[in-house]
């Protein structure tokens, strides 16, 4: 029943990663999952490669690796401004392709100064200090709502210093100090300077997130199901938790009810037009179809009781 469903929903799954590959900015993380049994009750680590897109949509794509080759497989010849960690994958990615703009997450860069804070309490908080900064200009552009041209503006104005600032004081102190390779804060500061330009890409693009932070609170059901659920027994099994996580996750950020428009959606996919099947993403459906969506002989029971 599980499977047939998730069958059903497939096509809704395709049609909306179609929609996040048109847009201008996406970001995309990966995270692991037990799926499929390897040997003597263990199981293989797979991984679910979330894609997040700019109109608040998101898809939950299975790999039984964390290879490379997922990001083109999933992406495919994406030419906008691709947002992630620094996990190499992106960068091999990013490299292959001539019109995209890779930009990386602030917040993962801050974790590693974070990490150092025991053994160069001083220089991880002059660090993290610095990257609060530009958190807390941030969290004054979102106040104001402001149009890309301003926005821009104020991050060329604010940000930019703060930034410029960081990286040139990071190059000194690492030719000033003696410190080891092995030292926290000088993993920490090369990870940052090795990643300078993709860091500073939110600079020159109004829309494009500081981290990926947004993407990151959509991948908690999965780190909760870890804890919880435990593991998907068979890989087709993830496909299926993907295709549904893809849909229930979207539903949540377009403020869509899941259990509504799971049982329209499940009753109207047989019925509905394949060439438009696109309509029923939990975007297009709640222009569509959510003033009066198909109820369940349950909901119908329900309903004449009351009345």
């Amino acid at each position: 029943m599980v499977h047939r469903s998730a069958d059903l929903l497939e096509p809704i799954y395709h049609a909306q990663l179609e929609s996040i590959l048109t847009s201008d900015v996406l970001t995309m993380d990966e995270t692991p999952i037990k799926a499929g049994r390897k040997d003597r009750g263990r199981m293989q680590t797979g991984y679910f490669w979330p894609v997040y897109g700019d109109k608040n949509e998101i898809v939950f794509p299975f790999s039984p690796s964390r290879a490379s080759g997922m990001v083109r497989e999933v992406l495919g010849e994406y030419c906008g401004v691709l947002l992630s960690d620094g996990y190499p994958a992106y960068e091999k990615y990013a490299a292959g392709i001539n019109d995209l703009v890779h930009a990386q997450c602030w917040s993962h860069t801050r974790r590693y100064f974070v990490k150092a804070e025991d053994v160069e309490p001083e220089l991880a908080g002059r660090a993290l200090g610095t990257i609060g900064r530009l958190y807390e200009e941030e969290a004054v552009l979102k106040r104001k709502h402001l149009t890309d041209e301003k926005r821009i503006e104020r991050r060329s104005e604010r940000c930019k210093p703060v930034v410029d600032e960081f990286f040139t004081w990071l190059k000194a102190e690492l030719v000033e100090r003696v410190l080891l390779p092995s030292n926290p804060f000088t993993e920490a500061a090369r990870y940052a300077l090795a990643r300078e330009g993709p860091l500073r890409v939110f600079l020159e693009y109004p829309n494009v997130p500081i981290d990926t932070n947004h993407l990151e609170r959509e991948i908690r059901p999965i780190a909760l199901g870890r804890k919880n659920w435990l593991f998907c027994w068979t890989e087709l099994g993830a496909q299926c938790v993907g295709i549904f996580q893809s849909l229930l996750a979207t539903c949540r950020l377009q403020g869509v009810d899941p259990y509504t428009y799971l049982v329209d959606v499940l009753q109207r996919v047989e019925i509905h037009p394949a060439s438009k099947v696109a309509l029923l993403t939990p975007r297009l459906w709640k222009e569509h179809f959510a003033d009066d969506p198909l109820r369940s002989d349950l909901d119908r029971a329900v309903k004449n009781a009351v009345l």
